[in-house]
């Protein structure tokens, strides 16, 4: 045939463009064990295109560029290639980057041409090694559809193109990299955003920092109750914890405009807190001053630095707001320097950490029965401790009886609320005291991601699951660097699991797994989704992973625990481990 005469056909097509990072130097590097690697690697993409409803256009050595009818068949691919191929151990330096977008192309003899597939090859481009982007246009269709989390990265100059492109990421942890990843800001919120940065210890005792780190917290929590501001939380800024850092970095890593941080000196009974706030998008210093009094006035310490900040930050805000927030949790700073001890302690998420804070938190209740954060906390742990199987004999009794106490004691501490609802759904399966609890700590301090993270929870125990997977997805923009991260994703993959969208469920799952290992509810969630599917082969193999984690998980355990509003999915749940292995 004429191929002047060849027919052209133009359509609309979700676009799939696909190459290996580095291709040229790893071919120099070792061509054999390269083409070795591309071979293994394009057969398992290939299947998959094809599993996805997508058709192979063109090739040319290490690239790939393929069609698909929807945005979300290519995107939904390209995450299952990436997590695919990320598993396969021979030629693990050879990554591929993928690109997506929906445009108009141009069909000759089976090859795709046209601007749209320019913007795809563009995007993959822009991706990192192993990661996905896509194109503001194929965002628009698949935001509402697929559970994955995309970045913003702004629009972006490509070569061969005029107009700028607008590309979406794919968030850390499913197949892709955030912002920070790439270089490029979080954008900021429309409100004064701050992030509060582990003070330096100057005491010259190292022992001290959880004297330093517990002050901080509390600034943090000071912060996040005024509602003008948004506060990143305190796990993403004590990443940064012993790092020497740019606040320009901070500010783009997190999405904030502001970053406060400073030193805290402690001898003998006096104490002295230095800050300075700085402008991470300009470097400039908006603030600095130096607060000092005696160990019995550490609390009013406390608030004139919250205070000043806010002040710096906003002239606007009405600091009254601030100061009827601010109680003295303890009127002992005994219990209170034993419940900074707890904290660090908690955070570690380990056996052997939340014996410490059983023990740490009921000195301080010994010495002041009334300290309610420290009964909250104390609750909390027995609680997840049983989730964790790392519980005594008593502890839901002993967890329920302080929540309820903390309930009727703590009306207006947003911390201590979110304490005493998790125990409240989790423990006692009281779903209405435990949403009423959790909404207003929530309204107490709607910057609090701990808070996000404790209503998803609540909400998924209370048979709310979309509900639930919002209240995630904000705990993770508030949290972007969270290394508990994986709580959240665990409970969305719980949401999905209740809502029988077990690829989704399946998917945030695995995403738990990777980010926190330790966390039990994870593994149950990736069972379950498995039964769902009929997989039943990996079911069991996953079930074997579980009680390696965990040995004295049984399925007796969980029908005492039987966390469910819903007792249908609960007999649900129940079966799936069942079928899957999980022992009596």
């Amino acid at each position: 045939m004429d191929p002047q005469k060849q027919k052209v056909e133009r359509r609309l097509a979700a676009i799939f463009a696909a190459d290996v990072a580095g291709y040229s130097r790893l071919m120099e590097a070792d061509e054999a064990g390269t083409l070795r690697a591309l071979t293994v690697r394009r057969a398992i993409m290939d299947g998959l295109i094809d599993e996805n409803g997508g058709r192979i256009a063109n090739t040319a050595g290490d690239s790939l560029l393929a069609e698909f009818p929807s945005a979300v068949s290519a995107v939904q691919c390209a995450v299952e290639v990436q997590d695919r191929l990320d598993q396969e151990p021979e030629g693990s330096s050879l990554r591929f980057r993928i690109g997506v977008h929906v445009g108009d192309v141009v069909v000759r003899g089976g090859d795709l041409l046209g601007e749209g597939v320019n913007v795809a090859a563009r995007l993959q481009e822009l991706a990192r090694p192993g990661c996905i982007c896509i194109s503001e246009t194929a965002y628009a269709y698949v935001r509402k559809l697929l559970p994955f989390t995309f970045t913003d990265l702004g629009p972006q100059k490509v070569k061969n193109l005029e107009e700028p492109v607008r590309a979406y990421a794919l968030a850390s942890g499913s197949a892709g990299a955030g912002a920070a990843e790439y270089g490029m800001a979080l954008p900021l919120p429309d409100r004064p955003s701050i992030a509060v940065l582990p003070f330096t210890n100057l005491s010259g005792d190292p022992e001290q920092d959880y004297f330093a780190d517990g002050l901080v917290e509390d600034i943090i929590t000071g912060l996040s109750r005024v509602r003008s501001f948004f506060v990143i939380a305190r796990n993403s800024s004590f990443t940064y914890k012993g790092r020497a850092v740019d606040v320009r970095q901070v500010s783009r890593e997190l999405g904030v405009r502001y970053v406060l941080e400073g030193s805290i000196r402690k001898a003998g009974s006096r104490v002295r807190i230095v800050g300075q706030l700085i402008d991470g998008t300009t470097g400039h210093h908006v603030w600095a001053d130096r607060f000092e009094g005696d160990l019995s006035d550490i609390f009013d310490l406390q608030d004139r630095v919250t205070e000043s900040v806010v002040g710096a930050v906003e002239p606007s805000i009405r600091l009254e707001e601030i100061r009827q927030a601010n109680n003295k949790p303890t009127a002992f700073v005994s219990a209170y320097d034993l419940y900074l001890r707890a904290l660090p302690c908690f955070y570690k998420m380990t056996r052997e950490g939340f014996a410490d804070v059983r023990k740490l938190t009921n000195e301080a209740l010994s010495i002041d029965p009334r300290f309610t954060l420290a009964k909250a906390l104390g609750a909390y742990i027995r609680s997840i401790s049983v989730s964790q199987c790392w519980h005594e004999p008593d502890d839901i009794r002993v967890a329920i009886r302080m929540a309820r106490e903390v309930m009727a004691e703590a009306r207006d501490d947003p911390t201590s609320l979110r304490f005493a609802a998790q125990v409240l759904a989790y423990s006692a399966r009281d779903y209405e005291a435990a949403l009423a609890a959790i909404e207003r700590s929530l309204y107490l301090n709607p910057n609090s991601a701990q808070s996000y993270t404790s209503s998803g929870w609540v909400n998924t125990h209370s048979s709310r699951p979309l509900i639930a997977i919002d209240h995630f997805h904000k705990a993770m923009r508030l949290s972007p660097v969270d290394p508990e991260k994986g709580i959240a994703l665990s409970g969305i993959g719980m949401s999905y699991l209740m809502l029988e969208q077990f690829e989704d469920a399946l998917k945030w799952g695995e995403m738990a797994l990777r980010e926190m290992p330790g966390y039990g509810s994870s593994y149950r969630v990736v069972i379950g989704a498995l039964v769902g599917l009929g997989r039943l082969d990996e079911a069991r193999a996953a079930a074997n992973r579980l009680m390696e984690a965990f040995p004295t998980y049984t399925l007796t355990l969980q029908r005492q625990i039987n966390p469910w509003r819903d007792q249908a999915f609960g007999q649900r749940y129940l079966d799936a481990l069942q079928l899957a292995g999980v022992p009596e």
